[in-house]
């Protein structure tokens, strides 16, 4: 017997209480099999319920995070909760954290030795804090001399970041320097090589 209709308020409800148990985005194909309606209908109440949360003015918003969906705090109160969350710990990611995850984000599958190359510095220490921490991990290997391990970004990199896909990262151009900027610095450059 296949997936069946179901009430919206009974199917709304039931998700709900599944969802506040999750501890991962639950996706709208599991949620379908778990309560024996089509995937779709699944989607679609998510959805609404999401509208809904977020017409009342919720401090909770129900997110499309890693293809499925989860109860996450409200963005207007991100201050707040960071406070919260922040209060008592000093565990934050570093400098060379961040720009070795940043390479990792938008260039994976990469191997350490590229990551490095890029940054300029070794990744070592970033690269095992931010496999301990779960926001990367082993993908592969390449088809190179010495088959270097790859990495790439896990389900909970994009859980944390409160994205969908790696899709929703900003475009790499947001960040670099247009033609024009780079021909002005590299003439000052020159400009002042000629001058000392």
């Amino acid at each position: 017997m296949g997936p069946v209709a179901m009430d919206n308020g009974d199917l709304h409800a039931q998700i709900e209480a599944i969802l506040i148990v999750a501890e991962e985005p639950v996706t709208p194909a599991l949620l379908g099999t778990i309560l024996g309606c089509h995937p779709d209908q699944a989607e679609a109440a998510c959805q609404k319920l999401a509208a809904d949360y977020e017409a009342q003015s919720r401090g909770f918003i129900l997110a499309r995070i890693a293809g499925g969906y989860r109860f996450q705090s409200a963005p207007e109160h991100t201050e707040q909760v960071e406070r919260y969350l922040l209060e008592g710990t000093s565990t934050r990611i570093s400098p060379a954290g961040l720009e070795t995850l940043a390479v990792i984000a938008y260039k994976q599958p990469v191997s350490r030795a590229q990551v490095a190359e890029i940054r300029g510095v070794s990744s070592e220490g970033p690269i095992r804090t931010l496999r301990r921490w779960g926001l990367i991990e082993e993908t592969g290997r390449s088809d190179g001399p010495g088959q270097a391990v790859l990495y790439g970004t896990t389900i909970d990199f994009l859980e944390r970041l409160g994205m969908n896909s790696l899709g929703d990262l900003p475009p790499l151009e947001d960040f670099v320097p247009s033609d024009d900027v780079v021909e002005s610095l590299e003439k000052k450059l020159r400009g002042a090589a000629v001058d000392t």
